[in-house]
């Protein structure tokens, strides 16, 4: 089975607002206007620019490996791993 990704999200808590995404995105798929929504249908699966430019790492991809979706572990508060 393939792994692909299905979408990104910005994390709201580490996103500091310099908009860095927004010109990095060949597409426009980041809104120029807080709180910078995603249109994922504007999105190239292969492009990483906003995840590489993002200073505070608020944007990670989120993978679909067939019918399941493969998320990032959340931390806890104690910045453990569950």
């Amino acid at each position: 089975m393939m792994l692909i990704r299905d979408h990104l999200v910005r994390h709201p808590d580490r996103c500091t607002h310099n908009a860095v995404c927004i010109p990095v995105c060949p597409t426009g798929a980041w809104v120029s206007t807080p709180p910078f929504k995603f249109d994922a249908s504007r999105c190239m699966e292969s492009c990483r620019l906003c995840l590489d430019a993002c200073p505070s790492q608020a944007i990670y991809a989120v993978f679909r490996k067939g019918e399941k979706i493969l998320e990032p572990k959340k931390e806890s508060p104690a910045g453990k791993h569950k």
